[in-house]
């Protein structure tokens, strides 16, 4: 296999579980995962804060499917579908 190893630590916040704590490295979002297109999913996890280098931790999830999660993105705690949090890529 070749690439850089740290790319198997990387993860979709989408899949993670309560209680992870991670930094941001970059949002990435996948085609068809929400209703807004991939650059409009990105801005707006930019506008609230999902940014590079970030620290966010997932704080609760929702008892039908963990869905919502609640996340703590540095000082702020935000709600937001797993299908979202799929757009980003922690460590």
């Amino acid at each position: 296999m070749t690439g850089d190893p740290r790319d198997s630590q990387d993860v979709r916040l989408g899949h993670a579980d309560r209680g992870f704590v991670g930094k941001i490295l970059r949002l990435d979002a996948p085609q068809g995962r929400s209703s807004l297109s991939p650059q409009e999913l990105e801005q707006r996890l930019v506008e609230m804060g999902f940014v590079e280098g970030a620290r966010v931790e997932v704080l609760h999830e929702g008892t039908i499917r963990r869905d919502p999660i609640a996340v703590r993105v540095d000082n702020i705690t935000i709600a937001l579908r797993r299908s979202e949090a799929m757009a980003v890529i922690v460590e």
